[in-house]
């Protein structure tokens, strides 16, 4: 079965809702398709005390307030039932258990999904699957033991799921400190690896929550290019979790280099005896589905502000595509709005042509 649609919006998360929020606002008869059985799963799968460092009053997509109290933190199912709130609301076409295996160029210069359930045609395509595509795990994890458990944050849920023993948590961001503290407060013997972190910054300044200061001046709306929103980029800071306090609780090693059956070896040749190895190294992207050519040399998307050279084809959702808040939840709404118009504008345009 073949389903035609004038724009088709791959990925059912925040970015993809609030893109297609848009989209029917612009007048454009769009489909949403996510892989997942329910809206919001990708949140719901996440480790279970997860909690937003945005207070909810900056968790809300576009024209619908997040539930609660608005100076509060959601966990991680709050913001999955949000989601799954926020496409009822508007009644928005999501197909949930769609997943797409193959996007090509049609004949007529649109576009042909392939998916489980059958084939989609459209004239435009957003890829709105978010900064969460195949964990990134060094290769050195392939040298370690059987015996040695692993597991990379997007798999771990709690302590329960760690033995006793030396933990090792691998990383230099917010989810390696987080991890750390957890499995540290939980009577693990822990070990965190990095070379550097970036500035530690706390959840509330001068009585008030950080991402008020980031909205109050307009942190959120940099661009990572140059200035200062550069200089955020590359520092990535640690929000809300007292570093120097954790420090106290778990032990610190160089980056990780190599491994050795039941150890891994950190960059100054220390040793380290591990039962199990958490690895917060982040993810890659991935895109084996897209046969486009508008990906680089590492596979990630080439494009401007989330429009590529090929026309119709455009990212929703990628970290710091147009700004520090493009990939957070309460921000993307501004991306997912640029593109919507974007798209609508050109979506408009071709179709003119085509029935001219």
């Amino acid at each position: 079965m073949t389903t035609d649609v004038h724009t088709l919006v791959v990925g059912g998360g925040q970015a993809g809702l609030a893109t297609g929020h848009h989209l029917r606002r612009a007048g454009i008869d769009c489909a949403i398709l996510d892989a997942h059985p329910r809206v919001g799963d990708a949140w719901r799968r996440r480790w279970d005390s997860l909690t937003l460092f945005t207070p909810r009053r900056f968790d809300a997509l576009p024209g619908l307030a997040f539930p609660g109290d608005p100076d509060g933190h959601p966990g991680k199912d709050e913001v999955a039932d949000y989601l799954a709130g926020y496409a009822e609301h508007f009644a928005l076409p999501v197909h949930t258990g769609c997943a797409v295996t193959a996007l090509r160029p049609a004949a007529d210069g649109g576009f042909v999904a392939e998916t489980g359930t059958g084939e989609w045609t459209a004239r435009q395509v957003v890829v709105a699957g978010g900064a969460f595509h195949t964990p990134s795990v060094p290769a050195v994890a392939a040298r370690l033991a059987p015996s040695v458990v692993q597991l990379h944050s997007s798999d771990y849920r709690n302590p329960a799921g760690i033995p006793d023993g030396d933990v090792v948590v691998v990383g230099a961001g917010n989810t390696s400190v987080q991890i750390a503290a957890e499995l540290a407060a939980a009577g693990r013997r822990v070990t965190i690896a990095y070379d550097e972190l970036g500035t530690a910054l706390p959840q509330r300044l001068l009585g008030r929550d950080i991402f008020w200061w980031f909205s109050r001046l307009g942190t959120m709306g940099l661009s990572g290019e140059r200035g200062i929103g550069a200089r955020i980029r590359a520092q990535n800071p640690i929000i809300g979790t007292d570093v120097r306090g954790l420090l106290r609780t778990v032990r610190r090693t160089r980056r990780v280099v190599d491994a050795e059956r039941d150890a891994l070896v950190s960059a100054d040749g220390t040793r380290h005896p591990v039962a199990a190895v958490v690895w917060a190294t982040g993810f890659r992207p991935s895109y084996p589905w897209l046969h486009v050519p508008v990906l680089d040399d590492r596979g990630a998307p080439v494009h401007r502000d989330g429009v590529t050279d090929r026309p119709g084809l455009y990212f929703v959702g990628l970290p710091w595509q147009r700004a520090r808040g493009s990939a957070v939840l309460g921000w993307v709404g501004r991306d997912a709005e640029f593109i919507a118009g974007h798209a609508a504008a050109a979506g408009h345009d071709r179709t003119a042509v085509r029935t001219g």
